[in-house]
């Protein structure tokens, strides 16, 4: 992993190269199919068992790179960072994210996820992290009002209101975490994704074991296809490419990911479900592409 800013340091790349901006996609495309997938596990799954199960799954998986490959741990002011990114960028994040999925559509969702950049341009100016850019804030805006647009759609007009709210702070965690990355020294990514996984897993295990759900395994293929993507493709290859954008951008622009996931969700079930693509969608796509690259690529 190369150099991850510190504080006073800590931006990143003003300007990504090549293997960063592909890496910025893989990510959108992997984590397209996130909110669906969470769905079918909650379907299946208690969201905080569900999300647990996840989350210590891809642990596991990290910590056998990490012993394997003998990848040194963070210590010292490192290691309080890596904790600190765990327990608020897995732990409470997915907590919310998990439970307000319960009775939100995927689409709106990811609408709703797809704040996470605005919320991380004021983050980290408010950290003295970056400066308050008007680019970053235009293109997150334009972006925005993009997934609004053509990804959303016509959600209907009942909406859960506290699974909603709970999805607002579960997104505002995905900022800050962005942020608290990028303030303390860098480790290993491998490493930082064990330790945090397995710091921020007790926290939803406490929260499923208060909420008396049921612990058990998933009891249908679908529950198992959409775990199984979810560790593998949504947590192991997402939180691995998270980190190698973060170590090489800003924490503002990194988080741009999130305005393109729900583009790639119903692109992605336009091409292997045969879902009608509509005229909105494809307008409101392209105001998050224009959005993406005003605030993230043109603004840097």
């Amino acid at each position: 992993m190369s150099r991850a800013g510190h504080s006073g340091d800590s931006s990143g790349a003003a300007r990504p190269d090549r293997a960063t901006l592909i890496a910025f996609v893989l990510m959108a495309v992997f984590g397209g199919g996130n909110a669906v997938a969470v769905r079918f596990s909650n379907f299946g799954l208690p969201p905080f068992w569900g999300a647990a199960m996840r989350i210590v799954t891809a642990a596991l998986v990290f910590w056998v790179f990490v012993i394997m490959r003998r990848i040194a741990l963070p210590r010292g002011r490192a290691l309080r960072g890596v904790i600190l990114y765990g327990l608020v960028g897995t732990g409470a994040a997915y907590a919310f994210m998990y439970w307000g999925f319960r009775r939100i559509t995927a689409g709106l969702g990811g609408a709703i996820i797809a704040l996470a950049p605005l919320l991380a341009l004021f983050f980290a100016w408010a950290h003295g992290l970056e400066r308050l850019r008007w680019q970053g804030l235009l293109g997150a805006l334009i972006a925005t009002a993009g997934v609004l647009f053509g990804v959303v759609g016509g959600f209907g007009n009942v909406v859960h209101v506290p699974s909603l709210l709970a999805l607002v702070a579960g997104t505002a965690c995905l900022a800050e975490a962005a942020v608290v990355f990028k303030l303390f020294p860098p480790s290993h990514p491998m490493a930082t994704n064990a330790v945090a996984l397995t710091t921020g897993a007790p926290v939803l295990l406490v929260l499923s074991r208060l909420a008396g759900e049921p612990w058990g395994l998933p009891a249908t293929t679908s529950t198992w296809a959409a775990f199984v993507y979810l560790v593998l493709f949504g947590s192991v290859a997402v939180f691995s490419l998270y980190l190698y954008v973060l170590s090489r951008w800003t924490a503002s622009a990194a988080s741009y990911t999130y305005l393109l996931m729900p583009v790639m969700a119903v692109a992605i079930g336009a091409w292997l479900l045969s879902e009608v693509v509509t005229p909105s969608f494809v307008i409101g796509a392209a105001l998050v592409l224009v959005g993406v690259w005003i605030g993230a690529i043109r603004g840097s």
